[in-house]
């Protein structure tokens, strides 16, 4: 990387940093009017759709998504991982025209205070804690180890060594400057030049992805199935593309069956995009119900977009570089990923027996059999209930963006220096989120609610950016741990379970059921974990999104026989707002379009 390319990279981050403070100034020497809180935690309630639609993006596409997506892509998952982003394309119009209007209706600050409209203040407290738990346990460790991995590779290609838990204070530290220092409204600002430039990052990684892939010979291309490819040399790019990976073009895979696609995923997606605070915070910051509508909208159709910037180029990788991913986990593993199998096929006495990568077996058919041999010898003897099953994973699939960027783009052009700014801006945005809508919480529902109901404005800005500091801290400790998890995105999306499914779950009740008791909403959040955590500790072969839709089912089963028993006068949803709550009937119409588009993208790609 050279000097041109480390100038673009920070004069960008400097930008980014700068327009979300200059941004934020006027809210920021507000901190102690009578609105001071609003101004900070919700950017005064005037966040335009543009704004809104950008900063939605910003906060979610991360290094979980550029990592974590390029490598499920990369891996057996294939394109059937788009459905996270094409499923939330109909989410968030959902959201937009069934859930918005009555959120901005009653004037809240953060979703658990929607709770306690319909609930108790019990309710409220039970999902602000659990939230928080997760906002920081997972989320935001996760996007800063997520983060910091892909640095220190990066700059590790480039010559240059920079230490994990030195990469995990750098990202978490900008990201803690520019939202302690303006709130929501520094996120914003600075979110609007992070998603167009993650965006146009992107589309540059794509572009140089297929670049390649048509100009390399293709007895040197591996495809989706692990075999060398044989294809005519002189086959057009996509040509090339679409015979290499005609099983990875999919969205029906057993990593992502469809039962799934016809409840379990929608679950994670209704929570995230319509529940989750650190993606609302900023619709509910929004000007007006239009202007929240169609930036939800605008988000809905980038996200129609994103699998061809983060999924296919992850698909490309593994075409390319298949041998580097090999290379990577042998390293990752001290020396070799079958260390295991050899030592257990030394014991005559063990009871393991060894799962292995199809892809891997599939361009290796001599150690596949071998490896199927002393898995039937081993059940043989033992039994199938007895023996122990154990993964052997010769591919780093999470390495396939890293080795895009370091191999293909261009050096000392500033494009690089681009790029890597786009990638570091996305993690740092989503950072933000994080820090953000943890430290609302925190303020607002805890020592706000319950410590000093009564205290000035510009004291819950110093508390929440207070929180902002304690929690950086913990992030950036604790994430150096997550190194063992082999896929981060995984990671993150499967520990939602024990919080999203329970909330969505009393949302949807509360909601249709407006007579049942005030305790419905502590026992759905309390419930939902036990069930949850009982499921992943006795069924941990059963998909987590098989596992989520049990919880829904069981959980809405216990809200609904607790409804029949306790009932109470009917609660109404009374207006709390001076904001225009107009519907956007240009939204409405831009949102039957994605739809539309989304089920389209289905039908071709099945």
């Amino acid at each position: 990387m050279g000097i041109l390319d480390i100038t673009v990279a920070l004069a960008f981050m400097i930008a980014v940093i700068g327009v979300g403070m200059i941004k934020s100034k006027p809210a920021t020497n507000g901190a102690n009017s009578d609105n001071g809180a609003a101004d900070y935690f919700l950017a005064g309630r005037g966040l335009s759709w543009w704004l809104i639609g950008f900063s939605l993006i910003a906060a979610n596409i991360s290094a979980e998504q550029f990592v974590g997506m390029s490598g499920q892509g990369a891996g057996l998952e294939g394109l059937s991982v788009a459905s996270w982003e094409w499923i939330a394309a109909i989410t968030l119009v959902v959201v937009a025209f069934v859930l918005l209007p009555y959120f901005l209706k009653t004037g809240i600050t953060t979703i658990p205070e929607f709770l306690e409209v319909r609930y108790n203040h019990w309710a409220r407290l039970a999902m602000t804690l659990s939230m928080i738990l997760i906002l920081v346990g997972v989320s935001l460790v996760g996007v800063i180890y997520a983060g910091a991995i892909t640095m220190t590779k990066l700059f590790a290609e480039f010559g240059y060594f920079v230490s994990l838990p030195f990469a995990c204070w750098i990202l978490g530290g900008m990201a803690a400057l520019y939202v302690a220092f303006g709130g929501l409204k520094a996120c914003a600002w600075a979110d609007l030049l992070q998603g167009t430039a993650l965006i146009v990052g992107g589309a540059i990684i794509t572009y140089f992805a297929f670049d390649a892939l048509g100009a390399v010979d293709v007895s040197q291309l591996v495809s989706s199935t692990g075999n060398a490819a044989h294809i005519n040399s002189d086959a057009g790019v996509l040509t090339k593309f679409n015979a290499l990976n005609s099983e990875s073009m999919h969205m029906d895979t057993p990593a992502m069956p469809w039962p799934v696609l016809l409840l379990g995923i929608w679950i994670p997606n209704f929570y995230y995009w319509g529940l989750n605070q650190y993606i609302t915070q900023r619709i509910l910051g929004s000007a007006s119900l239009g202007d929240g509508q169609k930036g939800l909208v605008l988000a809905a159709g980038l996200k129609l977009i994103i699998p061809f910037i983060i999924v296919i180029p992850g698909i490309i990788a593994f075409n390319l570089f298949s041998s580097d991913m090999e290379a990577s986990a042998n390293l990752d593993a001290g020396g070799s990923v079958f260390s295991s199998y050899e030592q257990a096929v030394s014991d005559i006495d063990t009871n393991k027996v060894f799962i292995l990568d199809s892809k891997y077996a599939n361009s290796h058919p001599n150690k596949a059999e071998e490896i199927l041999e002393h898995n039937q010898q081993v059940v043989a003897r033992l039994g199938e209930g007895n023996v122990v099953k154990e993964a052997i994973n010769p591919y780093k699939y999470d390495s396939a963006m890293g080795l895009l960027i370091t191999k293909l783009i261009p050096k000392n052009t500033g494009v690089l220096g681009f790029v890597i700014a786009a990638l570091m801006g996305a993690i740092i945005s989503s950072l933000a989120a994080v820090l953000n809508a943890a430290s609302t919480l925190l303020t607002m529902d805890v020592y706000q609610r319950y410590i000093r109901p009564t205290a000035a404005q510009g004291e819950y800005v110093k508390f929440g950016r207070i929180c902002i500091g304690v929690f950086v801290v913990i992030g950036c400790v604790v994430a150096p741990m997550l190194a063992e998890f082999k896929s981060i995105f995984g990671f993150i999306q499967s520990f939602q379970g024990y919080v999203s499914t329970g909330i969505l779950a009393v949302f949807i009740y509360g909601l249709v059921n407006r007579t049942s008791g005030k305790w419905a909403g502590v026992i759905g959040i309390v419930s939902n974990a036990i069930i949850y955590a009982f499921m992943q500790a006795n069924y941990p072969h059963i998909h987590f999104l098989y596992n989520m839709s049990y919880c829904l089912i069981a959980v809405l089963a216990i809200l609904t026989v607790y409804g029949m028993i306790f009932k109470e006068e009917r609660v109404e949803f009374k207006s709390n707002t001076t904001l225009d709550m107009t519907p956007s009937q240009a939204a409405l119409k831009w949102g039957g379009l994605v739809c539309a588009l989304t089920v389209i993208l289905y039908i071709v790609f099945w």
